[in-house]
């Protein structure tokens, strides 16, 4: 018999875990727990670009920044949780997604709070570094917590900134608490540490300096000119550090950017067509904003409620595609996402600043069906493919190839809709100002945001060929089957 000594502590174990929320890692309803907490860091991690990009007017009206400025709130945002998402998704294989992803709600907190006492562009730029931070924990671990739970077969703001630009910041705080206080009571760690220990700190500073300079040479070059000295810099340290960082990675013994990964067929191609997705997605609500409240004089709210038919679609889209993609395969669905979307992005070049509402409502609709075609599905394939005690890597590498190319398609683009236009019309439109512009002084905007548009409308088409280039559905059920095979042997 077990000793009365051994027995009590034991039976205040199983006491207290049944007190606590949830049910333990093995349970059949633990994915549907997981997915309860991974739901709120995504949203925060994701929305906090789109909400801020509608706040982006009054943000220049209330802080005085320059156009520059302005755009780096947000850039600045994405680059941080792009260029760490590897280092983040790293971490968490050496020492657990959990507490990883805790930490990223606790910084996503603090970065919040400090962004909404901002007094300066300079300073709320430094915030939302920090937040940017907090954000890499959180897309990092998300996708990799969500498929260590789930069976490969089943992985398929305009208000706030009413009331001030500061709640869009605010609003995330007791969010973001609350989910860190939920995760920490339902998430159980399930992956074992990865058996390689390091961090690749040449590799992560190398890509930091050379996406940093790419963007900046491309946001800056349509403000200040093609021949601007820090431009021409930019430039070139990205051409020089980019090719770098791949050479490092192949050498390092822990490296940030796993090549080998990259091996699956699946992987790579699934992989690429994230990267172009954000090259051709991503830039659509910051050009819109400007283009709802500057050349339509629309205000917050109204931009806000122009810009939902968007997310509409792909909460309409989603949940079918994951449905079709588990038993038919993700590539012909994710090819035809990207597809739908390119006639979406084609279709808004028939835009003119007294266009009437429907039509900019049917053709965003019809950009965020696309995209939810192709997100889930794909994101769900290429999880699938990666060992276990690799998911946070991967995760990182998804991210921050689909967040790179989101941070080249809004310096793409605002290079473009800056071009030939007057820095007077500039900031009256992006300061959303607009209302008693002439639609002779509005023509060079609306010019380059139509040919912005048909640049990324066929950026999709690049990316539904490449979406084609992944291995069948029958494929990749044979050999994930092998691999079950060779385990069991």
């Amino acid at each position: 018999m077990r000793s009365l000594d051994a027995v009590i502590p034991a039976l205040r174990g199983s006491a207290l875990a049944r007190r606590r929320p949830g049910v333990h890692a093995e349970h059949e309803h633990y994915k549907w727990w997981a997915l309860s907490t991974t739901s709120v860091g995504m949203l925060l991690a994701t929305v906090n670009s789109g909400t801020l990009i509608i706040a982006l007017p009054d943000l220049e009206r209330s802080l005085h920044t320059t156009l520059l400025e302005l755009v780096w709130v947000i850039l600045a945002y994405m680059i941080a949780s792009t260029v760490l998402v590897l280092t983040a998704g790293r971490l968490s294989d050496l020492f657990g997604r959990k507490r990883a992803y805790l930490i990223g709600f606790a910084l996503f907190a603090v970065a919040s709070l400090g962004a909404g006492f901002s007094v300066s562009g300079t300073e709320l730029i430094l915030w939302r570094i920090l937040q940017g931070v907090g954000g890499a924990l959180l897309f990092a671990n998300s996708s990799a917590l969500v498929t260590d739970a789930f069976p490969r077969e089943q992985l398929g703001g305009g208000v706030l900134v009413s009331i001030s630009w500061h709640w869009v910041f605010w609003f995330n705080v007791p969010l973001a608490l609350a989910g860190m206080v939920w995760g920490g009571l339902v998430l159980r760690e399930l992956a074992k540490p990865d058996s390689v220990r390091g961090l690749d700190l040449v590799g992560t500073a190398t890509f930091v300096v050379g996406l940093t300079g790419l963007v900046l040479g491309l946001s800056r070059g349509g403000i200040s000119g093609w021949h601007d000295g820090i431009v021409i810099g930019g430039l070139i340290a990205a051409a020089v550090l980019l090719p770098a960082f791949v050479a490092i990675e192949r050498r390092a013994r822990a490296p940030m950017l796993d090549l080998t990964i990259f091996r699956s067929r699946l992987f790579s191609a699934a992989t690429a067509a994230a990267f172009i997705n954000g090259l051709s997605r991503f830039a659509l609500l910051f050009l819109f904003v400007f283009f709802f409240q500057g050349a339509q004089g629309d205000d917050p709210i109204t931009a806000g409620v122009k810009l939902s038919p968007m997310a509409i679609g792909m909460l309409v889209s989603s949940p079918l595609a994951g449905i079709w993609a588990d038993r038919r395969g993700s590539r012909t669905l994710a090819a035809l996402g990207m597809l739908v979307g390119a006639a979406g992005l084609a279709l808004m070049t028939t835009l003119e600043p007294h266009s009437p509402y429907w039509q900019s409502t049917l053709w965003l609709f019809i950009v965020g069906v696309g995209s939810g075609m192709f997100n889930s599905p794909n994101t769900a394939a290429m999880m699938g493919t990666v060992a276990p005690h690799r998911r946070g890597i991967a995760a990182g590498t998804r991210t921050m190839l689909q967040n790179t190319g989101a941070v080249i398609s809004i310096a793409f683009v605002l290079a473009v809709v800056t071009a030939a236009v007057p820095k007077d019309v500039l900031f009256r439109i992006f300061s959303g100002l607009a209302k008693g512009l002439t639609d002779a002084k509005l023509a060079p905007f609306i010019h380059n945001m139509h040919t912005a548009l048909w640049v990324l409308a066929a950026t999709s088409v690049v990316g539904a060929v490449v979406s084609l280039l992944r291995p069948s559905h029958r494929s990749t059920v044979e050999q994930h089957a092998a691999e079950l095979a060779r385990e069991a042997a």
